[in-house]
């Protein structure tokens, strides 16, 4: 999917230890991304722990996700009516450690499983955060098949409850949501 992008910073090491720009205005414009970031998260889960599979539409919310401590498999899942890649998933293992970063556009839904004992995961959204305009899609929908490295994660009772993605597109035609 070509909206999905895997940044990997350029980092200066020594024996104090690093630097690392983990976002650059003029950077992100040459690669086509967004550059007007309006909201942080952060986000510490321990062991096991998948979020989401989350999305929002008004506004619409793209996340550029980056683990801070530890590690975690990211994951965005298209779920545009009408794309190409409809219901198609893409995952990524990033850490402390190998620095990777994910952009995934409004229109993706996003979640991550943690791989270490604790992880801490920052994304910078592209919208701010509106509870009437946002929903999940469930983490383990057989329509898409996302293969975590888990079986049985640690939920919390929203995501345990999250809708799956026939779902979803059912209630957007009906209530022509747009995203």
């Amino acid at each position: 999917m070509e909206e999905i992008v895997v940044l990997v910073p350029e980092v200066f090491q020594d024996a104090r230890g690093f630097f690392m720009e983990t976002f650059r205005e003029d950077q992100f414009k040459v690669l086509g991304l967004p550059h007007q970031f309006v909201q942080d998260n952060h986000s510490r889960s321990v062991k096991g722990v998948v979020r989401g599979l989350h999305f929002q539409w008004d506004p619409p919310m793209g996340k550029l996700m980056r683990v801070s401590v530890g590690s975690a498999f990211l994951v965005a899942v298209d779920i545009r009516k009408g794309s190409a890649t409809l219901g198609k998933w893409f995952g990524v293992e990033a850490s402390a450690e190998n620095r990777r970063q994910l952009w995934a556009p409004a229109g993706f839904a996003r979640g991550f499983c943690v791989l270490s004992e604790v992880a801490e995961i920052q994304y910078k959204c592209t919208g701010l955060y509106n509870s009437r305009a946002e929903s999940g899609i469930r983490w383990d929908d057989p329509q898409i098949g996302i293969e975590w490295p888990v079986s049985k994660p640690s939920l919390s009772e929203k995501d345990r409850k999250a809708q799956t993605l026939a779902q979803w597109l059912a209630e957007a035609e009906s209530d022509h949501f747009h995203i």
